[in-house]
């Protein structure tokens, strides 16, 4: 059997622990796999089971990460049903983490922004995704024309 694609997206930190709170407690993804002096590297994995993505963070004796090189370094997630994302917010805001000012004011009018421990954002977008967001709206207004009639 094939096995299905998945992104696992990657980078360093100086400090794997003040990201678990933020990923953990306010976005809920759950600790996948940890692991300790791989090659000299220390590193954790955070997704949801079963999910087509994960994140991994990594930390490296005596490397220096640093800090987000922009605050428009972002990760998007696509809510597009208003109890979804109101409950999103929600949990972030109940583990402490406040929403701040996009960089790219489109992100303000379209969801909240709230940045990690190293200063990379994360965005909670109400709104569908691409051509497939598009075609929901299309057959939406194809509905609202047809019952007006």
């Amino acid at each position: 059997m094939a096995s299905a694609t998945h992104l696992r997206v990657a980078r360093p930190t100086n400090n794997i622990a003040a990201l678990i709170p933020f990923y953990c407690d306010g976005l809920g993804f759950s600790e996948l796999f940890r692991f300790q002096d791989h090659d000299g590297f220390d590193g954790v994995m955070l997704g949801a089971p079963k999910s087509p993505y994960h994140f991994e963070f990594t930390t490296k004796t005596g490397h220096d990460a640093g800090r987000a090189p922009t605050q428009d370094n972002l990760l998007v997630f696509y809510l597009p049903d208003k109890t979804v994302h109101e409950a999103a917010i929600n949990r972030m805001v109940a583990a402490g983490i406040s929403a701040v000012p996009a960089f790219n004011p489109y992100w303000d009018v379209h969801g909240k922004t709230f940045e990690d421990a190293d200063g990379y954002r994360v965005v909670l977008a109400h709104k569908g995704y691409g051509r497939y967001a598009d075609v929901q709206r299309d057959i939406e207004q194809m509905m609202i024309t047809r019952c007006a009639k």
